[in-house]
């Protein structure tokens, strides 16, 4: 695995987690009843962006390793998951 490699591997499961952490616990104005004007019912009142950012950086680092030691060592390479044996086609 290259270093690029990993780092795209990092920003998706950076990413990825964050769009799933970003809803978990989130409260509407709406649902609390207090509507700042100007401002839509749907908006978050407290989103705790920085507590998530944690959350999801410290969960995709212990996600992130052992994939990255799995791909490096080639516990799991490529040929092994080529289902449809294209990588070993017959030259033309």
């Amino acid at each position: 695995m290259t270093i690029t490699g990993a780092i795209v591997l990092f920003a998706v499961f950076w990413f990825m987690g964050l769009l799933i952490a970003l809803p978990i616990g989130l409260r509407t104005q709406g649902e609390e009843g207090e509507i700042v004007e100007g401002t839509h019912a749907s908006s978050p009142v407290n989103p705790q962006i920085r507590k998530k950012m944690k959350w999801v950086t410290i969960i995709s680092i212990l996600l992130w390793i052992p994939i990255c030691l799995i791909i490096y060592f080639g516990v799991i390479s490529i040929e092994d998951i080529d289902v449809f044996n294209r990588l070993n086609r017959p030259e033309r």
